[in-house]
Parts: C-alpha cells; sequence; structure tokens
C-alpha cells in the first residue's frame, strides 16, 4: 500500500532553492525517511534532475558508516559535486554524524545546492531544531497519515473506517496490517521498544515508570483539562510516588520535544489572554495513546476531538482551548459566574475560526448545551460546530456552520 504523502511533496517541493537547510521533523515511523527516498527522489528524477545530481546518503546503514565521520562526510559530498547545475543531498539520520551542523552550515554558501536531511534524535525531534542553523533552517513537520490519507487507500463504509482509524491512528506500518491483534501488538511494541525508550536515552532519564505512569495519566485525561500539580496528586494517591511539579514539566517538555503529544492552552476569549492554570495535552496518533492505555477506555467522543486537534495542525493552524466567562443569575437571584469552554480557538495568519466538536446531538438540549459557547461571543470571526453524527453541512439560523466530521476530515476546508 503506497501512500503518496501529496502535502508533504509539496512542502519539499515548494522550499527548493530557498537557500536554507530543509530539516525533515515527526514523530518516530510516521515516514520522514519514505518520503525522503521514495517520494522526494522519484519525483525529482521525473522532472528531468539526473541522478549523479541526486546525492543520497542513509547514514544508518552499515555501508555508510565511514561516512559517519564529519570530515569524510563533507569530502565524500564535495567529490560529488562537479558543476554548476542544481544538486539535491538527501542525507537520513544525521545525528549520526558528529558535529552535523558545522558540515551543513558548510553548504548554505553554494547556491546551487539544496540540503534535505531527516534525524531521529533530541535535536531532530525537538521544536527548536532550526536553531541550531542559525536561522537557516526550513522545517517540514511530517505526521502520520491524515484520515482522508488513510481512506483514500482504504475505503469502504466511512463511519468503519473511521472507527479502525480512532483504534489504530495512522502510521504507516500499522495501516498495512490487517489483523486487529497485528495492529495491536504492533503498536504496544513501538510504544515500549521506540518512543518510551527513546524519550529515556535521550533524555538520560532514570525513573522509566514515572515516565511511563505520567503517559498513562495523560491518556486517560485525553480531552479533559489537567494541570501539573493535579498529575503530581494523582502519583501520591494512586502510585503512591512522590514526583513533583518540576520534575512532571520536565517530562511534559521532553515528551512534546518527541512529537508523542501536544499542548493546548486555555485562552480567554473575552479578556483576551492565556489562563496558565489548566491545560490539554493531545496524542500526535491515536493508536499509540490507546496502546498506552491498552486497547481500554476507548472514549470515541474524547479521541474524535485528537483527531479534529490533529488535523487543524495538519493545516498549519495554531491552536488554544477557549474560555467565555458568562453570568447567570439563579433562582434566588444571585449572580453567578460560568466559565464556557469552546473546544478550539484556531488560528493562522489574521484568521481565526472557533471550532466546537460534538461526538453526538441527539436532542435539543445537547444541541443548545453545544451551541452556548458560541453565543457568548461577540465578535465577527466564524464559528463552526463539527458534528460527527451523520449530519449534512449547513448553516444555521445563527450563522453558524455545522459541518459533517466527514466533510472536515475528507475536504478539510474551515475558512472560506
Amino acid at each position: 500500500m503506497f501512500f503518496e504523502r501529496k502535502q508533504y511533496l509539496q512542502q519539499l517541493i515548494t522550499a527548493e532553492d530557498n537557500g536554507m537547510i530543509k530539516i525533515i521533523t515527526g514523530i518516530r515511523r510516521c515516514g520522514k525517511s519514505f518520503l525522503l527516498f521514495n517520494i522526494y527522489k522519484p519525483n525529482l528524477l521525473s522532472r528531468g534532475i539526473p541522478v549523479n545530481h541526486i546525492i543520497e546518503v542513509n547514514l544508518e546503514d552499515r555501508r555508510c558508516k565511514k561516512l559517519r565521520d564529519p570530515d569524510t562526510l563533507l569530502e565524500y559530498i564535495d567529490s560529488q559535486i562537479k558543476d554548476s547545475e542544481r544538486y539535491f543531498i538527501l542525507l537520513d539520520e544525521i545525528q549520526l554524524v558528529p558535529e552535523f551542523e558545522d558540515v551543513l552550515n558548510s553548504y548554505l554558501h553554494i547556491g546551487n545546492v539544496n540540503i534535505y536531511v531527516t534525524g531521529s534524535n533530541a535535536k531532530f525531534l525537538s521544536k527548536d531544531v532550526i536553531t541550531e542553523f542559525r536561522g537557516r533552517g526550513c522545517e517540514i513537520r511530517i505526521r502520520p497519515l491524515s484520515f482522508a490519507e488513510y481512506y483514500e487507500k482504504v475505503g469502504g463504509d466511512k463511519q468503519e473506517t473511521l472507527e479502525n482509524y480512532y483504534l489504530y491512528g495512522g502510521l504507516p506500518a500499522v495501516v498495512q496490517l490487517e489483523k486487529p491483534e497485528d495492529k495491536q501488538n504492533y503498536l504496544k511494541e513501538i510504544f515500549e521498544t521506540v518512543y518510551l525508550k527513546d524519550v529515556l536515552q535521550r533524555n538520560h532519564l532514570r525513573n522509566a515508570d514515572g515516565m511511563s505512569e505520567l503517559i498513562k495519566i495523560l491518556a486517560s485525561s485525553m480531552g479533559s483539562s489537567i494541570n501539573v500539580q493535579r498529575i503530581s496528586n494523582t502519583f501520591k494517591s494512586v502510585s503512591k510516588v512522590d514526583i513533583g511539579a518540576n520534575t512532571i514539566n520536565r517530562y511534559l517538555g521532553h515528551l512534546q520535544d518527541s512529537f508523542i503529544i501536544s499542548e493546548a492552552l486555555r485562552y480567554d476569549i473575552k479578556g483576551r489572554k492565556y489562563i496558565g492554570t489548566e491545560t490539554k495535552y493531545y496524542f500526535e496518533d491515536p493508536g499509540i495513546r490507546n496502546a498506552v492505555v491498552g486497547f481500554r477506555q476507548i472514549e470515541y467522543n474524547h479521541t474524535m476531538e485528537n483527531v479534529i486537534y490533529n488535523e487543524l495542525c495538519r493545516m498549519g493552524y495554531s491552536v488554544d482551548i477557549g474560555m467565555v466567562e458568562t453570568f447567570d443569575n439563579n433562582a434566588e437571584g444571585k449572580t453567578i459566574r460560568k466559565n464556557l469552554e469552546i473546544d478550539f480557538v484556531v488560528n493562522r495568519h489574521d484568521q481565526r475560526v472557533y471550532i466546537q466538536s460534538a461526538y453526538r446531538m441527539p436532542n435539543e438540549e445537547k444541541r443548545n448545551q453545544e451551541l452556548a459557547s458560541f453565543r457568548n461571543v461577540a465578535d465577527g470571526f466564524r464559528k463552526i460546530l463539527i458534528a460527527g453524527d451523520r449530519y449534512i453541512t449547513h448553516y444555521n439560523e445563527e450563522g453558524i456552520l455545522v459541518m459533517s466530521l466527514y466533510d472536515f476530515l475528507l475536504k478539510g476546508i474551515i475558512d472560506n
């Protein structure tokens, strides 16, 4: 099953000749190397780039062990550049080369060279990777398969296919497997032997049980607001382990740097400020989240919210959790303050969109509940309710777009 990854291929093509090092980042096993060698290289050849002007090195290959020496690698690349025509240097697992920054920066002043690199250590899984190249790095973030990419190849009944996606996620290797038990075993194994082990080793952490327990707490709390102190208290009450807030904050940072989780901050819409006490964490891939909890506690409503969050990030939006303060009078006439939540406040350039995720709206009461926070926002930005029921996309009488989940995931248009 061949996934074309058209969005990312286009990003690689757009970045050509921009004078920067093109740095391909993303969670392990999401397809960075495949994109570089099996999609981008054939595309270059199809556009007439001679094969001897594509310099590719897989540094993880034992045959390339000598090239892990920075000076040897530099000499090898130099020896392949023989004229003033365009060259494309494709380097996989560059972190295996000591002082690789110097090697890459050596080519920034050569105008006919395009450098594309991938890596799987902290420097290439870190969100701060491009700072290593003094502002001359261009990050291309790769994610697991979107539902649209997944459905294009798998097909079938949309609801059944989406539920499978909710369960097993979009890692390309998982999608290739046919049996549910094979998918589950692969996800459990990759979490334990790749993701968890990688975070522990790269950050020199000794408390494997503490990190593992933290990830389980995050997985169990998916879709719920949490704070660091509450997590610390959970450790003390449930696991009888005393882990301080500073340590938990550091662990959360390591998990985000490895792209296993992402943080969505709470934003006071009326006050126009961030609220630092509560936050939400979403998993990069729902299959990994389910593997963490042993494929128990499968909650489609929270998984739908996680999938929508990931899709919004894939679209290039910054995503926050919205809070709207409201006041109402109770039966005794006393004023009561309430905070209503908008699932996502998304921004891109000068665009803003408010989005609610509703897995089920079986009655009028539930529909009013989902729309209540929208009704308390006075500005003119678009408001969209993404419905998991089999809704037909339409505008309601209040001008709110009620969008079918399938239209959102398969068409991906929210700002027109």
